[in-house]
């Protein structure tokens, strides 16, 4: 495996990073899994800093595979990255290429935002259905292409449970022996 991506069990919204990237909804307004975690843990300048993004930005909500930043709010991270993965299977043809959008848009917006680390939730594995294991090859994938022109960066993969970490481990165990 890559050397500046980690894998661990916990509590994204406890993570001391840069960033944490929260697998939103197009309201951005909060929800559940992950993004209400986060929306809860951060507390409500999150939900006005979405509202504004909201308003100034994207009135019909954030796209599938984009990517914008807000404050932590009252969580250790200093942003937080929304990014709407793609709900599967009626992505079609396209689920891939979104899921790698939404990895790379949150990547991209933490180095706009000179962040040196990320966190990531399994973005789209939860209530949208995207199947686990194609979905770490992607994230996976979309990390390492992104660290060969961002030595520095260190991107951490929390997951909820160990079970979900030991099945992104053994969809990326070809290459990280």
């Amino acid at each position: 495996m890559h050397p500046n991506i980690t894998l661990k069990t916990g509590d994204i919204t406890k993570e001391h990073v840069c960033a944490i990237v929260n697998a939103a909804n197009s309201s951005l307004m909060g929800g559940g899994g992950v993004d209400g975690a986060i929306h809860r843990a951060g507390g409500s300048t999150i939900l006005e800093a979405c509202r504004k993004v909201r308003a100034e930005s994207y009135p019909n909500g954030l796209p599938t595979g984009e990517a914008v930043a807000t404050t932590a709010g009252k969580m250790p991270a200093k942003y937080v990255i929304h990014t709407v993965g793609p709900i599967y299977p009626g992505c079609g043809d396209r689920c891939a290429a979104l899921l790698a959008s939404s990895y790379a848009n949150a990547l991209k917006t933490a180095q706009k935002l000179q962040c040196k680390d990320i966190a990531f939730p399994a973005i789209s594995t939860g209530i949208y259905g995207y199947p686990k294991e194609e979905a770490a090859k992607i994230a996976y994938k979309i990390s390492k292409a992104f660290l060969e022109d961002n030595p520095d960066m260190k991107i951490y993969f929390i997951f909820h449970k160990q079970s979900d970490k030991e099945i992104f481990e053994s969809a990326i165990g070809v290459e990280s022996n």
